[in-house]
């Protein structure tokens, strides 16, 4: 199950919304949805989380592209909206290279050039087939100018977006919408 709010800054503080996120599929939705939540191109933040297993932040700030953190980036990879956010910090595409013909590789290599034995790395392949690191990823300054430093976020775990929103002055206005 999953716990999705904005919050939003207002020259009086912050606002919280709950939000479904039935209606999101790529962070460009997700984005969109962040920007008509702001005042004043301030500064909004989406919160995710999935029943304690990981939690997201995305900040969004006027048109400057989002600032993305996942608490772990492997149990995200596994749900539908956590994939969203590691897709992205992940530098992968969202589309399915089976449906472009052109990538295929009937030869096993790329390029048609022979591949290079590399026995020192051995990866875990996520759903899609490709390694997804435990942990967090992304952005992990993302809060340090609102209060919360980057080792404090670093050790956040059961309940952490209540502690973030306390750490901004935001926990009473984010508990309402909880």
């Amino acid at each position: 199950m999953y716990f999705a709010a904005l919050l939003a800054r207002t020259h009086d503080g912050w606002e919280a919304s709950d939000t479904e996120l039935d209606d999101v599929e790529t962070l460009s939705d997700l984005t969109d949805l962040a920007r008509e939540a702001s005042v004043d191109e301030d500064t909004v933040l989406v919160f995710i989380e999935q029943e304690d297993a990981w939690f997201g932040v995305l900040r969004v700030e006027g048109e400057e592209d989002p600032r993305i953190f996942v608490s772990d980036a492997a149990a995200a990879a596994r749900s539908s909206y956590g994939e969203i956010l590691t897709n992205e910090l992940l530098g992968r595409d969202d589309d399915d290279p089976a449906d472009d013909l052109d990538s295929l590789n009937l030869d096993g290599t790329e390029d048609g050039e022979p591949e290079e034995d590399d026995q020192d790395t051995v990866d875990v392949p996520a759903q899609g087939g490709e390694a997804v690191p435990a942990g967090p990823v992304g952005d992990r300054e993302i809060l340090v100018d609102l209060g919360l430093s980057e080792k404090e976020l670093l050790a956040l775990d059961t309940d952490a977006l209540m502690e973030i929103a306390d750490a901004l002055g935001a926990g009473e206005v984010l508990e309402t919408v909880r």
